[in-house]
């Protein structure tokens, strides 16, 4: 197989539940059509689909990245007096911001592990302290979540040295295993933070990597996936202040993301 020059590494399965609708089964397919040598599942707040994923790829001679997109809670000082932005998407509720951390090793899966069990049993909503996103790290690599994520939403609060502040803490934590995440779905919030994001990935000499958050599997697909989105927001379509995708939200092929 000659390989694409290209893999996602920001996939919702069906297992992010009221928000993915790529089938695992699919993405191995679509995968090996694309000629993609790898892929990373990322659902949000579970690995619910780990072991399904795992089997479906590698018989498709994909190689399966274990991940996940984990909500992080701001420290108090971080989101006091602002009203949080969506996660890279409209909305009319609050949603924490989050990261995306891949599994490296067995050491990393346990610490994921551990994180969700944090999430889902301390506190009343599904989300980790950042002091436990930095504590877990070993054997993880940390993508910073663009705009939807805690630096960009430090960002678009316009507190750059909170957010250089921040994504210091981050990268030493992570150390080596800190990327700054680069997205393109034609959002104004997306356009709006990614001169910031470049200047303090250069600044702290930090990689980049693009990614597109892929929430279906191909563009004709678009309103059916904003009807699910409005069922799992209990929203209307003709609604304005709702949380909203956009038509890029799909699994592209690498000459679609040049």
């Amino acid at each position: 197989m000659s390989h694409a020059d290209f893999v996602h590494l920001r996939v919702h399965s069906a297992y992010s539940l009221s928000e993915g609708a790529i089938r695992l089964k699919d993405l191995a397919k679509m995968c090996r059509s694309m000629d993609m040598p790898a892929v990373a599942v990322t659902d949000t707040n579970n690995l619910f689909g780990a072991l399904e994923f795992s089997l479906a790829a590698t018989d498709k001679g994909i190689q399966p990245i274990i991940g996940c997109q984990i909500s992080v809670q701001m420290e108090a000082e971080e989101a006091s007096g602002h009203a949080m932005a969506p996660s890279n998407g409209g909305g009319r509720r609050e949603r924490e911001p989050s990261v995306v951390l891949l599994v490296q090793n067995p050491e990393g899966y346990r610490n994921l592990l551990q994180m969700l069990k944090v999430a889902y049993l301390d506190g009343e909503e599904t989300a980790i302290s950042l002091d436990t996103l930095l504590q877990y790290n070993g054997g993880l690599i940390l993508l910073t979540g663009g705009p939807g994520g805690p630096v960009g939403r430090l960002l678009q609060q316009g507190k750059g040295d909170a957010a250089r502040d921040l994504l210091t803490r981050l990268a030493n934590a992570y150390d080596g295993r800190t990327y700054v995440e680069i997205l393109r779905h034609g959002m104004a919030v997306e356009e709006q933070t990614e001169g910031a994001f470049l200047d303090l990935a250069y600044s702290l000499d930090l990689p980049l990597v693009a990614t597109n958050e892929c929430f279906y599997p191909t563009p004709d697909m678009f309103e059916a996936h904003d009807a699910l989105i409005c069922i799992a927001e209990s929203a209307y379509v003709s609604e304005t202040e709702r949380r909203r995708l956009t038509p890029e939200h799909w699994f592209k092929g690498a000459a679609d993301m040049r």
